[in-house]
């Protein structure tokens, strides 16, 4: 299993953009997510860290891989 990446709610929103995810509202330190053709919502806080866990299950929720996010985020920093 690919061993997770440390990264901010900012640094997780801009990987899942790059996936075809669109910022549809926030409200506070929420933002919401959404993608044609899927039916689920995202939402991720921006908070300075994401914990493991939560970073996890949004990414389990968009159907990618553990590495390919990795990947991304590699290479939009």
């Amino acid at each position: 299993m690919a061993k997770l990446p440390v990264c901010t709610g900012r640094d997780a929103i801009r990987v899942f953009e790059v996936h075809g995810w669109v910022v549809d509202r926030q409200k506070g330190s929420h933002v919401s997510l959404v993608k044609t053709g899927a039916l689920v919502v995202l939402t991720v806080p921006l908070h300075e860290t994401l914990d493991r866990g939560l970073l996890r299950g949004l990414i389990r929720k968009t159907g990618l891989k553990v590495s390919k996010f990795s990947e991304t985020l590699v290479g939009k920093k």
